[in-house]
């Protein structure tokens, strides 16, 4: 049994423990455990780790309810994307440079903040850090961040089953966008509730989120993306508003969902090839430094999602940054020597091609 950590304070390494071999129909699984309680008294929680005791319930499915309400809205948001498309080459530089910065930074709210930072616990920030990324998160409109870790820990805990909110096993359509055009299924709801999110709970920033994040993204998603070209360089009110606003927010959106889909279906599995998340340096792209998904789902703790560093990875180029400007700290980072007893253990092999 061993957990390695690093003698500095800002990066931690992290490594699995024990080993042992499980059933799963004719197949013969070698899982790694975890040693829960070292990483709960660490990270102070241990929800993102797979729960290989969740057994799906006997019996027919539930019928689909369909949310007519997202199926419009979504829609529309789509068809505004593709009109927005048609205006790009009437738009100023100045306002397609804005755009991309308002995707960077709502990405960040996402990448960096509920999914790093609050899901995962893989790093520390400071109450300005902390600040800025609520803000950024609100920029992304992908609900506020205490529903994101929500059912983000769940994602994890349950991966690939009835309780999983985006269960790539139920195609890719549904793990894009299909879930969120439906009623969740009892089972997410039920071991939604009985996650322990406390430590979200304590944190006043995202909680004073959650309180006013209506207001917020109306605010910071549409509003402000609309109103800085059209009041400081004389873009039109209709390109303003279909470029930095709809279609900046619509491909911000596609990039997220692109992790629960894409990375969830193509690509290798040179970490764990018992699980169905994939590296996909494509999605890592879109998504700044998300794709690699095998990996996150073998070791979720580690800040940098990835044990390649800052390759197509700005996410943790800027916790880097974060953690050199003081503003963050006690990155938890997966020991090399660990990495590669885990591919050799329940790779697909694919690793040795480089």
């Amino acid at each position: 049994l061993s957990k390695e950590f690093s003698s500095t304070s800002n990066t931690a390494a992290v490594a699995t423990v024990t080993s042992r071999v499980t059933r799963n129909g004719n197949a013969i699984v070698e899982k790694d455990l975890l040693n829960h309680e070292d990483l709960a008294g660490d990270r102070g929680m241990i929800d993102d780790i797979f729960d290989e005791t969740y057994r799906e319930k006997e019996g027919p499915k539930p019928p689909l309810r369909y949310v007519w309400r997202n199926i419009i809205l979504m829609s529309l948001l789509h068809l505004g994307a593709i009109f927005a498309l048609t205006l790009i080459p009437s738009a100023k530089i100045q306002t397609l440079a804005w755009a991309v910065l308002c995707f960077l930074l709502s990405a960040l709210g996402i990448t960096a903040g509920s999914h790093r930072l609050w899901s995962h616990r893989s790093y520390k920030a400071t109450l300005p850090l902390r600040i800025f990324l609520t803000i950024a998160n609100s920029i992304a409109f992908q609900n506020d961040i205490y529903e994101w870790v929500r059912d983000h820990r769940v994602h994890h805990k349950f991966s690939e089953t009835d309780a999983d909110p985006h269960n790539a096993m139920r195609g890719f359509f549904f793990s894009h966008i299909g879930w969120l055009l439906v009623r969740k299924h009892p089972d997410v709801i039920e071991k939604g509730q009985k996650l322990d999110l406390s430590d979200i709970k304590a944190d006043k920033v995202v909680m004073f989120q959650r309180r006013y994040y209506k207001p917020s993204v109306v605010l910071l998603c549409f509003t402000l993306p609309t109103v800085v070209p059209w009041y400081f360089w004389d873009e039109s009110i209709v390109i303003s508003f279909f470029i930095p606003a709809i279609l900046r927010y619509t491909i911000g959106l596609n990039a997220t969902w692109l992790v629960n889909s894409a990375a969830h279906m193509f690509g290798n599995r040179p970490y764990d090839q018992n699980i169905n998340p994939r590296e996909n340096p494509l999605v890592s792209l879109g998504a700044l430094g998300e794709g690699f998904h095998n990996y996150h789902h073998t070791f979720p703790y580690d800040y940098s999602t990835s044990e390649f560093g800052w390759r197509f990875n700005l996410t943790t180029a800027f916790i880097d940054l974060m953690c050199l400007l003081g503003l963050a700290s006690d990155r938890k980072k997966v020991s090399k020597e660990v990495i590669l007893a885990r591919k050799m253990r329940t790779g697909d092999g694919s690793h040795k091609s480089g």
